[in-house]
């Protein structure tokens, strides 16, 4: 079973590898962060162009990402491995006395397909496995324990505004309905209830997209992790470091698209005031525009479908 799932794992295939790796403008020597290491696709091109004075630092809540990134380069003193979310970046590289020494950072959010093909994980609607849905299941509430307690306005808020699901309140209700004859333990049963709840379908997408997506979301606060991620990001790049962020749904690129324009701004001041304009001066660039992977891409690795990766660099 565990050589059937390594084998699985190895043949990941990470998103827009070459757009990445060419929009990182690579140094030899430079010191680089891949903020959700996942399985290490990206990791180990960015390794491919380093020599021995490059630094690439592994960041990821996952435990199991953790232990394969440990057996895959423990014998590479180029790679630092990080238990953490992203969103303590800043504290790990301060620690690291990288803070402001930093190259780039590569941030590919959501779910990996090793997450997603692992049925005990809870990810996903068409595996049947525990509700579980944690990306560091060491800690934290489960999806399924959350379900259990969660009251109905509470849930179909969560629903609307993490899943942008129009029947929120149908599916919230069908799920306090369900839980009071029976607990919600696992994700079959989970799906079904949803498929049940909702009078109308989108062709092509399962019934329960949203609401897996929204309760995932909410369960491993991900939207804030990418907030304090992303400040924390710009504060330990270098000068002309850059941030690269491949988001999966719109929630994720809204808030990496308003972050890099507030950045490219500069502060807002009353134009009244006696300031220079030296001293609001924007922060960031954009480079390009976003990118979306190619027909041919999509054909070879569905998962990278709905990605888009926006690029800034740091200028101040």
């Amino acid at each position: 079973m565990a050589t059937t799932r390594m084998k699985k794992i190895i043949k990941h295939l990470p998103v827009l590898l070459d757009e990445v790796i060419e929009n990182l403008s690579i140094k030899k020597d430079g010191i680089y962060v891949d903020a959700t290491f996942g399985r290490g696709g990206h990791a180990n091109a960015i390794l491919e162009r380093l020599n021995t004075k490059g630094k690439l630092v592994a960041f990821d809540k996952d435990p199991e990402a953790i232990t394969f990134a440990q057996q895959q380069f423990s014998n590479d003193p180029r790679v630092i491995f990080c238990h953490s979310s992203f969103s303590q970046l800043k504290n790990n590289l301060t620690s690291l006395e990288f803070a402001g020494k930093v190259n780039g950072i590569l941030f590919d959010l959501g779910v990996s397909s090793p997450q997603l093909e692992d049925a005990s994980r809870g990810f996903s609607f068409m595996r049947e496995g525990q509700l579980d849905m944690r990306m560091n299941t060491t800690a934290g509430m489960t999806a399924a324990e959350w379900l259990a307690e969660v009251e109905e306005k509470k849930l179909a808020d969560v629903l609307w505004t993490l899943g942008e699901e129009r029947f929120s309140r149908r599916i919230a209700r069908a799920v306090v309905e369900k839980r009071a004859m029976t607990p919600i333990k696992t994700t079959l049963q989970l799906a079904e209830i949803i498929k049940n709840a909702i009078p109308k379908r989108d062709q092509g997408k399962h019934p329960a997209t949203r609401s897996f997506q929204a309760i995932r979301i909410f369960i491993n606060q991900e939207l804030d992790d990418l907030e304090q991620g992303l400040q924390a990001a710009y504060e330990v790049l270098a000068h002309h470091g850059r941030m690269l962020v491949i988001s999966f749904h719109s929630l994720e690129d809204r808030i990496v698209k308003r972050f890099i324009q507030q950045y490219e701004r500069g502060e807002k001041i009353p134009a009244k005031l006696p300031v220079k304009h030296q001293h609001h001066l924007p922060k960031l660039k954009h480079i390009g525009r976003a990118i979306k992977p190619t027909v041919e891409e999509i054909a070879v690795n569905p998962r990278a479908r709905s990605a888009v990766l926006r690029i800034a660099e740091k200028l101040s």
